[in-house]
């Protein structure tokens, strides 16, 4: 039977919800001056002016992989085994001994977080995040109705977590806290001793860590990186990477999880996350296909001009930027982003 009822069809709560401002800045924008050249500094891509550029090794072997006609169907949903095998190889350690089993293969480090936040937290609950952070954190969470709560970092400190700031957030609901390390925004690098100021919190109240290590390695002369899970014995952490920064391709969207717990605290977390890989059935296949041998073969100068730039480039924008009125950027350790 005919009715006279209009239209009216609304996108979901959960895309009401989901607002990323960086990225409803950068692909909307367009930014003219018809007098100057301008540069956008708002978006973390190496390669969008060209300057920045994968080792040609990485290329080849990728071009080379196509011919093949063997990587062109479905994964497993976590990741091709010899490929998680590369990356727990790479990461293990005594203290923190690593397998393929440990590792979930996800579409970039933006994907992994997704995985990690959404299998440890439901609607209603709460996680502790740095102030200031990158912003797909809390698009994250707000898209699932999460709650995010905000622990300072202090300029003064090199953008060191303030401690007590964020054990006074600490709740019920409280189901994990994200330390992001090397930083972005802040370009910081953490001590082992403040990480494991860190872990002390989390040890007290009994909450996992997700460990946003994207830019693992990516430090400057005097700043070494410490992984936080070779720090505890006790203290269950989700550790993100991916190769979109440390190899310069970010547009290849292939990130991992690491799931670092050794006292099996994650094991029902672990099979949340391995359910939730399914529902895009893993990354790309041919970026997989090629980890084992970029991880293991890409020469190392490739890594050490790739940092001693990013240092030059970082020491250059301080010295500007300190010499404009009003303005305090603190010098960068580490990473791509500059806080001021």
């Amino acid at each position: 039977m005919a009715t006279n009822k209009a239209w009216k069809v609304e996108q979901s709560e959960s895309c009401k919800s989901t607002v990323n401002p960086l990225r409803a800045l950068t692909d909307t924008q367009q930014i003219t001056n018809p007098s100057l050249s301008v540069i956008n500094l708002s978006i973390g891509d190496p390669t969008i002016y060209g300057n920045f550029k994968t080792h040609e090794y990485v290329n080849q072997v990728l071009a080379d992989q196509i011919t093949t006609f063997k990587y062109n169907g479905y994964a497993p949903s976590i990741g091709y085994e010899d490929a998680r095998k590369a990356v727990a190889e790479l990461y293990t350690a005594p203290e923190a001994p690593l397998t393929s089993k440990d590792i979930i293969l996800a579409n970039g480090a933006s994907g992994a977080l997704e995985i990690a936040i959404m299998s440890l937290c439901n609607p209603g609950d709460n996680m502790l995040i740095p102030l200031p952070a990158f912003s797909l954190y809390e698009c994250i969470a707000a898209s699932a109705h999460i709650d995010v709560l905000r622990y300072k970092l202090l300029p003064e400190k090199n953008w060191e977590a303030d401690i007590e700031h964020m054990k006074s957030l600490i709740n019920s609901k409280t189901k994990c806290i994200l330390v992001n390390n090397p930083s972005n925004p802040c370009g910081s690098v953490y001590t082992a001793a403040h990480l494991k100021e860190i872990l002390a919190v989390a040890d007290e109240y009994k909450i996992p860590i997700i460990a946003d290590e994207i830019y693992a390695d990516m430090t400057f002369s005097g700043y070494p990186f410490h992984m936080m899970a070779h720090l505890t014995s006790s203290v269950p952490i989700i550790s993100v990477g991916g190769i979109s920064k440390r190899y310069l391709v970010p547009g290849w969207r292939l990130g991992w999880i690491i799931v670092q717990d050794k006292n099996n605290i994650l094991k029902d977390v672990t099979i949340g996350m391995t359910k939730r890989s399914q529902l895009i059935l893993g990354p790309n296949t041919l970026v997989q296909s090629i980890l084992p041998r970029i991880l293991k073969e890409t020469p190392q100068e490739f890594y050490d001009q790739t940092n001693t730039t990013l240092a030059e480039h970082s020491k250059f924008t301080y010295e500007k930027i300190s010499a404009i009125h009003g303005l305090k950027p603190v010098l960068a350790q580490g990473a791509i982003a500059r806080c001021v």
